[in-house]
């Protein structure tokens, strides 16, 4: 039990990513507090992995309305007792043309992908800095700090401002033992995902072009990120792993 006593927050922990990142902690012996909007789909997912033995507690939290952050890290220590770890993966990618994008619209994206986590580490770094093997996760994408999408300019904007974030707290938090690096998705097949590509024959042409031959899972990510926030990647700080089956690499991208 390499894990037993550590503790981790995992935001967006209801479906797709955060679900499995939730999922995977609480099985790899992390005593787990979760936070979504649904509380719903939270209370069945505590009770899912409650069933398989995992120490898991769902905490409803909307970190966009005021006061929440704050809430949220104050209900994961009472609850947990401490926080080791801090996921961050609530995000939202509504896909929206250029031309089109209200103010509104941006400040959406920018709020929960990207002021959220600013945040909560602020909310959290007194807490992760008791640890002293405290550990901060991002969840980014390759979207914007490595690729680019027409229609989520916004999103794209949010996850190169994520990893700026990353990189500067790396720096600033280390004095205090907490690392902080972040894990870049590419295709990952989750619920949101199979909805984006529900056109015939549109989910095939993707996954052509990743070099391993498939789509990711949520376990891909959650294995990455359970090394991340493990005491033994201590030496590692400021650093993006990117988790996408190598569908960056090619010079020229195709569909077959």
């Amino acid at each position: 039990m390499k894990n037993a006593g550590r503790t981790a927050l995992i935001t967006g922990g209801t479906r797709g990513i955060g679900k499995g990142i939730v999922k995977w902690l609480a099985s790899h012996d992390y005593a787990v507090a979760f936070s979504g909007r649904d509380q719903v789909a939270g209370e069945a997912l505590e009770k899912e992995i409650k069933a398989e033995g995992g120490v898991v507690s769902f905490i409803q939290s909307d970190l966009n309305q005021s006061g929440s952050v704050a809430d949220l890290i104050n209900a994961t220590v009472k609850t947990l007792g401490s926080l080791d770890v801090l996921v961050h993966n609530a995000g939202i990618y509504p896909e929206q043309d250029f031309a089109s994008l209200s103010l509104d619209d941006w400040h959406a994206v920018m709020d929960t992908n990207l002021t959220s986590g600013f945040l909560l580490t602020q909310a959290a770094a007194p807490h992760l800095a008791k640890s002293k093997t405290g550990r901060i996760v991002f969840i980014s994408s390759i979207t914007g700090p490595r690729t680019g999408i027409s229609g989520l300019a916004h999103y794209s904007a949010s996850k190169g401002g994520t990893e700026g974030l990353m990189r500067a707290l790396a720096v600033e938090l280390a004095s205090l033992g907490i690392t902080v690096n972040g894990v870049a998705p590419g295709t990952i097949l989750t619920e949101s995902l199979a909805e984006l590509y529900a056109e015939p024959g549109l989910m095939d042409s993707v996954t052509r072009i990743i070099p391993v031959g498939r789509m990711g899972s949520p376990d891909d990510i959650a294995a990455t990120v359970e090394f991340l926030a493990s005491t033994s990647a201590g030496f590692i700080t400021g650093q993006s792993i990117i988790v996408d089956g190598g569908q960056t690499i090619p010079e020229v991208q195709g569909n077959s």
